[in-house]
């Protein structure tokens, strides 16, 4: 891991990561960056060959919420009087106090041969890459890094992707390496990041957490020592009910808000991992084994962060949260909502996710929407310089944002781009409390169909895929029905049968487009379907783009086993069809050109590209493969007669 000894000698860099890119306009510029202090900051842009313009970045254009003693949160939100040309090349540069560029602070942002970075505002989205499922200790290779080699080589601004779009777990908040949660104390200690008081555990504060002998690989140690200490363990770590942190490896489940927001600065910037030592917490002999395991791989995720750094600021970032940016199974049945906001303890370990989720995440895809939350989140950071965060004014906070409802967005783009936030307004069952809740609720459906209306074509951002593969949910059907719905993930669209109707009259509406694109992820594995709506004149057509892992994969012979028994259980002409929930849809999968035998599902670590054509439609769909392997595209091989004929 390329830690510095003496780290802690030297003064902190001005800048902790960032610019990230976010939403971008033609009259309007989000992004998002974190200092060692308030910055005095100038936006330069040059767009083509016009001379480079200087708009200084008030506090009307810049939000500063200082998080810790060095370390500031910059919300830039820049609207510009005469708007951005579209298609071309604009060259940018943030200036500290008017003078020091980019350049002089984060070198590793430039490509070859740049003096500054650079983006272009898509005048449509006809190309994008997306993609979801970013671990930083699994072992494949950074799927960011094949945008980063997209971009590095030649091409004309009419061809750079109009977006990159995160469809969820862009972090792992409750599934953290060893290594990682080290760096994330050193890194806490080294920029001041604020402490805060804990309801609930046997540690007071924060800052008795990190030092606990618990604190690595035993976290569920730190609940109360009751009598009822057990039941407590298993409703919130482990038993065979799960109905909270779910998670494999939740025992390194982060907790403190300052826990939250170090981890979006190590996994977005390789500047912070500059500022740490080498130096491993006091572990038992079999923790420090998977300690040790752990460590090549997060050393590989360092190395590898300058490119990361490099895209996110050379691409419009969007981002919507799926379960593992809070915790794992996060809101997945009605029974686990009760049980997970009933105890103080586990209340805040998910608020403080969804703070870091505001500050990190959610504000940049659409910063109209989170005025009053982030005013809300700003008081609290400046109440807490002297004594940390207040207890009461940050679980105000935490209820607010979990009674919030506008984490979705729309981009009014061409195509129309919708970003559903399938995780915190669910349909849940009130007969029974432990079944899968609906991905969405009456109400939220009847907003996307509103939204949908009089759009020829519109891309659908769907975190889980509205369309999966209907072994895997038969398998999912089953446990829920047995009453185990977490020990499966029981999250997909047909999980829920008044939501999947709804979905399924809302694409059968003679409003709403006749072209769909549904981007998704949370599989950790990737596939491509064409569906056809039966019962409606001309149409509609649904594309199921999914795109999983960029930094994760499925365990690689139990996918292979789905994938055959998949295509030999729901071959055409098997009676099992006519038992799903999409009786009314051909659906025809594309084929990855690199499968062996016909697979249809690609395991392999990267990002999703999809090419658009005039009417919204993909017109090329290839999965770019983390491993540097050529690219991979799915294939429509309607030739073999194989279409399935899925009944609802």
């Amino acid at each position: 891991m390329p830690l510095s000894d003496s780290a802690h000698l030297t003064d902190l860099p001005s800048v902790l990561a960032g610019p990230l890119l976010r939403r971008l306009e033609p009259g309007r510029l989000v992004l998002w960056l974190v200092a060692s202090r308030a910055l005095q900051l100038t936006l330069r842009l040059a767009p083509g060959e016009q001379a480079a313009r200087d708009y200084p970045l008030d506090d009307d254009a810049c939000q500063r919420l200082a998080v810790g003693e060095h370390a500031v949160i910059h919300l830039i939100d820049l609207h510009l009087d005469t708007p951005l040309p579209q298609d071309t090349r604009i060259d940018y540069d943030l200036l500290i106090d008017h003078q020091h560029g980019i350049a002089s602070w984060a070198a590793h942002l430039l490509y070859a041969g740049a003096s500054c970075p650079n983006f272009v505002l898509r005048a449509r989205i006809d190309h994008l890459l997306h993609g979801s499922c970013r671990k930083p200790h699994h072992s494949a290779s950074d799927g960011l890094l094949c945008a980063d080699r997209l971009l590095a080589a030649a091409h004309a601004p009419e061809e750079r992707p109009a977006l990159l779009m995160h469809s969820g777990d862009q972090v792992y908040v409750d599934d953290v390496a060893g290594p990682m949660l080290c760096a994330i104390h050193q890194l806490i200690e080294r920029l001041g990041l604020y402490h805060e008081k804990l309801d609930g555990a046997v540690v007071a504060d924060s800052a008795d957490l990190y030092v606990h002998p618990a604190s690595y690989y035993h976290r569920a140690d730190l609940l109360p020592a009751l009598k009822s200490n057990e039941t407590l363990r298993e409703r919130f770590f482990g038993g065979t009910e799960k109905p909270i942190f779910t998670s494999s490896n939740a025992d390194n489940h982060l907790v403190s808000l300052a826990e939250v927001l170090a981890m979006y600065l190590l996994v977005w910037s390789p500047t912070p991992w500059r500022l740490l030592d080498n130096q491993a917490p006091t572990l038992s002999a079999e923790d420090t084994q998977r300690y040790d395991r752990e460590r090549a791989c997060i050393a590989h995720f360092v190395e590898n962060l300058g490119g990361v750094a490099r895209v996110l600021a050379h691409l419009p970032n969007l981002m919507i949260f799926d379960d593992h940016d809070i915790t794992d199974d996060w809101n997945l049945s009605a029974q686990w909502e009760e049980t997970a906001y009933g105890h103080p303890f586990s209340k805040r370990i998910i608020g403080n996710a969804l703070i870091g989720y505001l500050l990190c995440q959610g504000w940049g895809n659409d910063p109209d929407a989170f005025a009053e939350p982030l005013a809300e989140a700003r008081a609290l950071c400046e109440r807490a310089a002297e004594a940390g965060l207040e207890s009461p004014a940050q679980d105000r906070l935490i209820d607010r944002l979990l009674g919030f409802q506008h984490w979705h967005y729309v981009l009014p783009s061409t195509p129309a781009l919708l970003v559903l936030d399938t995780r915190t307004r669910r349909w849940r069952s009130e007969r029974n409390l432990k079944r899968p809740s609906g991905l969405l609720d009456w109400e939220a459906l009847s907003e996307l169909q509103q939204n949908l209306l009089d759009h020829p074509s519109a891309i659908i951002v769907s975190p889980a895929p509205m369309f999966g593969v209907k072994l895997i949910e038969a398998v999912q059907r089953v446990f829920s029905w047995a009453g185990h719905p977490l020990m499966v993930d029981a999250e997909n669209w047909m999980a829920h049968r008044g939501a999947a109707s709804v979905m399924m009259n809302i694409f059968r509406h003679s409003r709403t487009p006749r072209d769909y694109v549904v981007l998704s992820g949370d599989v950790h594995y990737s596939f491509f379907y064409e569906i056809k709506v039966r019962h409606r004149r001309r149409g509609p057509t649904i594309w199921q783009i999914t795109s999983s892992g960029v930094k994760n994969e499925f365990p690689r012979r139990l996918l292979d086993v789905f994938d055959r028994l998949n295509r030999w259980l729901y071959a055409p002409w098997s009676p099992l069809n006519w038992l799903t929930k999409r009786r009314r849809m051909q659906v025809f999968p594309h084929i990855p050109e690199h499968s062996k035998s016909g697979e249809r599902l690609w395991n392999s670590a990267g990002l999703g590209q999809v090419l658009f054509n005039a009417r919204g439609q993909p017109s090329r769909v290839f999965q770019l493969n983390a491993d540097g392997s050529a690219r991979t595209e799915f294939i429509d091989d309607r030739d073999e007669p194989d279409a399935q004929h899925d009944h609802a």
